[in-house]
Order: C-alpha cells, then sequence, then structure tokens
C-alpha cells in the first residue's frame, strides 16, 4: 500500500488505499484497517479482537484528524465487494460542501489528493502519534 504500513501487530494492519490503477492521485487520509485473521464480518471478530478494533479505531481517529486538521473523521464498514472485514477512517477536510458529506466524501472535486509522496507524508505523520500514543 502507498505509505507503507501506518500500524500493525499481532491482531489488525492499517494501511493508506491504493491509487487504482490508471489514476495518480487519491484522496487523501483514506485508512484502512483490516484484521490479520479472517472475519468477514464485526460479528466473525473473537472478544479481544473486537475490544481491540474499537480502541484501534478511536486512536487512528484521534492521530488522522491532528495530521489532517479534519473537521471530522468518518468510520464505514461497507462489506459489499471482498468477503473481509475492512474498517475505513476518513477525514472530512473543513469547506467541504454538505453535498459531498458521508458516503461520498471523496468525490469533492476540490478536496485534497495525493500520490505516492503526500500519502508517504501522511501516513508518517499518523505512524508517529500512534507510536506516541
Amino acid at each position: 500500500m502507498p505509505g507503507g504500513v501506518v500500524f500493525e501487530d499481532e491482531l489488525f494492519y492499517v494501511g493508506h488505499s491504493n491509487i487504482p490503477e490508471g489514476e495518480e492521485r487519491v484522496y487523501l487520509g483514506m485508512l484502512l484497517i483490516e484484521p490479520r485473521h479472517h472475519a468477514a464480518a464485526f460479528e466473525d471478530l473473537t472478544e479481544t479482537e473486537a475490544r481491540e478494533l474499537g480502541w484501534l479505531i478511536t486512536r487512528v481517529s484521534r492521530a488522522l484528524k491532528q495530521v489532517t486538521q479534519a473537521e471530522h473523521i468518518y468510520v464505514f464498514r461497507l462489506g459489499h465487494h471482498v468477503d473481509h472485514l475492512h474498517v475505513w477512517v476518513i477525514p472530512r477536510y473543513p469547506g467541504t460542501p454538505r453535498a459531498y458529506w458521508g458516503l461520498n466524501v471523496d468525490k469533492w472535486p476540490d478536496a485534497p489528493t495525493g500520490g505516492e509522496a503526500e500519502i508517504a507524508a501522511l501516513c508518517a505523520q499518523v505512524r508517529e502519534l500512534l507510536a506516541a500514543d
């Protein structure tokens, strides 16, 4: 993933979303949390994983909000395309028009986007905050 590993332990992996093939830039700050062992949904997590996931979402949200100066952090779990739990932690940047709030946040034409270098810089900052937490 671009930006490398943001966080990992024996239970979870956190990284930035990929840049789609044929694209050079992506919405900046779309972080993905996924369990290391296969779990199709929240109900498939162990008690320990569920507890740790809640704390990890909180920590990642705080760090991402600080790094991006977001006015809001979204946490999504859609689960339509892959039979594996993926939790998205996504910033909503200041000035985002209401029409782009929620699931359309990355469609805002003026949203901050980045390529490999910008993603790496953001991931390094989030990684540093998580390590200090």
